[in-house]
């Protein structure tokens, strides 16, 4: 353990330097134009890791406490210079007695209980779920001194478990609950605090977290802003305003940028069309998993800092993580993330041109209209030519190094027909993929790879259920639709039944809860508790009691 240790310890000092870089990626293209500023200014900004330097890495490297997370979430009582001045003084520290310093000079969260979550009758589900919506809401929070969590100023709901913040891409999907429990205060509530965030830090972050903010998540901003039914016209201006601004984040970079060229989100291919990646500004390992990122290097023969941007870029996704990041389809070492271009990722970026330009055009901004308008068909343009597989009929991630489609085939294939940047013929073919490869006993399965990943076969999660479901419906499969959508439930509820809790992810193979992953199953769970309810139109009852 001691030799193990001291590997750790050498790996993290060889890239603390690295700790505020900003990097577009190896052989990218460099001197990205103003419009990028923000990257510089949140990667910038002080991490737990940036703050508490040798401490952090001290704790994290000797797995004190058994969530990698915990002390990145820590509150410190004092400045961290007087803390840091401590722990300087205290050494040589022992495993028992830095714990105990620790504890004395944080506030060190724990998880909640269990109980918190679980039904303690036989309550109906729907009611059970409606019961949660208050125990998940946070009120509005200032940011303390030391800390991690960013300021929001309206109330917001937690997915659960050890994910005590407001995160991106999970609230859209717990917001369709709560729009059908007529909890909108909260949706309205949750919209204006990433607004909030738009507005402080020119982007939403992956979560309320310092340690997130070099990084977003799959842009759902548009679709949330759709569940709103507020009509006032100063409160669309602003939101207009915000998801304008988010646009420009994503977009950071593409002045200039040339035919087989990266700029940060942005890529460039041979014919000159302009689609979008998984990004992260930072190239160090991640606060909140810091020891598996560094153990991961340490392990690796990749240079530490291109693992690390790619283990960040696989987080942005929120697919974190999964064999269709995977070279070699196998092994985490060998995640290139930022090599890929995403079906998922663009499907988004064309639906917020969509919205952008339909706001416009309702609030009387011809101009911008026919701009987002022209971008919007651009981008489903350059998805056709270059993600869709037509041999095999579905959607692929298009690797920009190796200049081929990944052989990876997984549920994001679905987000083109979510969005409408399908045309008809193809999503017939996608649907029919589909029900040959992943559609599964319990639901739809994640990838057709089973890998131990969690966001690989047999796991399946609620927010793709949702995707595809609305998405073939989109375009007229139905009867694949609700399939989809009575097995997801039907393994939910049966679940509910033996153990009167929700969770983040199921096995859909064998219909129980799922596994994998950088942590234990979750309970709580907000986005779960969303589709859910959304999806529960009494159209399934026959397949699910």
């Amino acid at each position: 353990m001691r030799r193990n240790r001291a590997v750790l310890w050498r790996t993290a000092t060889c890239i603390a330097a690295a700790f505020l870089s900003v990097s577009t990626g190896p052989q990218d293209a460099v001197g990205a134009p103003s419009a990028s500023a923000t990257y510089v200014r949140t990667a910038a900004t002080p991490t737990p890791g940036d703050l508490f330097g040798p401490l952090y890495v001290d704790v994290e490297t000797r797995r004190l406490f058994s969530d990698n997370k915990a002390f990145a979430d820590a509150v410190p009582h004092r400045a961290p210079s007087a803390i840091l001045a401590a722990y300087r003084a205290g050494a040589p520290w022992t495993d028992a007695r830095l714990k105990a310093f620790v504890e004395a000079e944080f506030d060190i969260p724990v998880l909640p209980p269990s109980q918190a979550v679980t039904a303690k009758t036989a309550t109906p589900l729907e009611a059970h779920i409606a019961s949660l919506w208050p125990v998940l809401t946070r009120p509005a929070h200032r940011s303390e001194a030391g800390g991690s969590a960013l300021a929001l100023p309206k109330p917001y709901v937690v997915p659960g478990g050890r994910f005590r913040e407001i995160y991106y891409w999970d609230s859209y999907f717990t917001m369709l609950g709560l729009v059908r429990d007529g909890r909108t205060d909260l949706v309205d509530s949750m919209v204006d605090d990433f607004g909030a965030l738009i507005d402080r830090w020119g982007h939403v972050p992956n979560g309320a977290r310092t340690y997130y903010l070099s990084r977003s998540q799959p842009p759902f901003f548009y679709a949330m802003v759709g569940l709103s039914s507020a009509r006032d016209r100063a409160v669309r201006r602003r939101r207009l305003g915000w998801m304008r601004r988010e646009h420009a984040f994503w977009m950071a970079g593409e002045d200039g940028v040339k035919p087989g060229q990266a700029r940060l989100h942005v890529v460039a291919l041979a014919d000159g069309e302009v689609l979008n990646r998984y990004f992260d500004a930072r190239r160090t390992p991640r606060d909140e998993s810091y020891s598996l990122d560094v153990q991961l290097a340490a392990a690796s023969r990749r240079p530490a800092t291109e693992l690390y941007q790619d283990l960040r870029a696989g987080a942005e996704s929120g697919w974190d993580f999964g064999s269709r990041w995977l070279a070699d389809g196998r092994t985490l070492a060998s995640i290139h993330t930022t090599d890929l271009i995403p079906p998922d990722l663009n499907s988004l970026l064309y639906g917020l041109e969509r919205a952008i330009a339909a706001d416009c055009r309702s609030l009387g901004d011809a101009h911008c209209a026919v701009a987002y308008d022209r971008r919007a068909k651009a981008r489903a343009r350059a998805m056709r030519r270059w993600l869709w597989d037509d041999a095999d009929g579905l959607y692929r991630d298009y690797d920009r190094r190796a200049k081929r489609l990944t052989p990876s085939a997984s549920a994001a294939t679905l987000y083109p027909l979510f969005t409408g940047a399908a045309r008809q013929a193809d999503a017939v073919r996608v649907a029919a993929f589909v029900r040959r490869n992943l559609l599964a006993g319990g639901g739809l399965r994640t990838t057709t790879a089973a890998t131990g990943q969690q966001w690989d076969q047999p796991n399946g999660w609620a927010p793709l259920q949702w995707i595809a479901v609305q998405g073939l419906q989109r375009y007229g499969q139905n009867a694949l639709a609700q399939e989809i959508g009575c097995r997801w439930l039907a393994t939910v509820k049966r679940n509910y039944a033996d153990s009167g809790k929700l969770v983040e992810k199921y096995d859909v193979e064998a219909a129980r809860p799922g596994g994998g992953g950088e942590y234990p199953l979750q309970d709580g769970f907000g986005w779960t508790n969303g589709v859910t309810r959304a999806l529960d139109t009494g159209k399934c009852a026959a397949a699910t009691d």
